[in-house]
């Protein structure tokens, strides 16, 4: 009985696996419910039990990520020495390490969402929470924590949108200058 429910507690997790491997094959337009049970090895209604629909779906994929987000995004802040630039520091570092492959899941799951306001507000939310953190960043130039904000989203939508294919040789210099630019305004 132990076993089954911790299978039974485990299966939101395999169902948000196989909707991660459904996006990364296909796309967003792959993401059924049909196709996520048969990648899960389950049942469209054992997938239904757990997410009752392509929209709940969605938004668990979407938290999910954000969470991974933040959570690598807070551990790299913690390697940091504290200061006005810890922050977009470890936003530079965070995309660094996780920008520069290719990304299927990470493209599709934002088209995705596109379709689900729920989703975007997630989104809405995480970039809401980092501009706050930014706002303070150097009183002598109000908005230069959002600017640098909004250059690292670039880098990040660019590439997961597929809008450039730089490499990281070819992005890391934009790092290196994002960096520079975030230090000197500890100064």
């Amino acid at each position: 009985m132990r076993v089954k429910r911790q299978r039974l507690a485990e299966r939101p997790e395999i169902i948000l696996e196989a909707a991660d491997a459904v996006l990364r094959k296909g796309g967003a337009r792959a993401l059924t419910i049909d196709a996520v049970a048969a990648e899960a090895g389950l049942s469209k209604g054992g997938v239904l039990h757990h997410f009752a629909s392509k929209d709940a779906l969605i938004l668990a994929l979407v938290a999910r990520k954000l969470a991974a987000m933040r959570a690598d995004i807070a551990a790299c802040e913690a390697a940091i020495q504290p200061g006005p630039a810890q922050l977009p520091l470890a936003m530079v570092e965070h995309v660094r390490k996780h920008y520069c492959d290719e990304d299927e899941s990470s493209r599709a799951l934002l088209l995705a969402s596109i379709e689900y306001p729920e989703a975007l507000n997630d989104y809405r939310s995480f970039v809401t929470g980092q501009l706050e953190r930014l706002a303070g960043m150097n009183s002598a130039c109000p908005g230069e924590g959002s600017v640098l904000f909004f250059a690292i989203l670039g880098v990040i939508m660019g590439r997961t949108l597929g809008f450039h294919q730089l490499d990281k040789a070819e992005l890391e210099p934009m790092f290196e200058a994002l960096e520079r630019i975030a230090r000197k305004s500890e100064g």
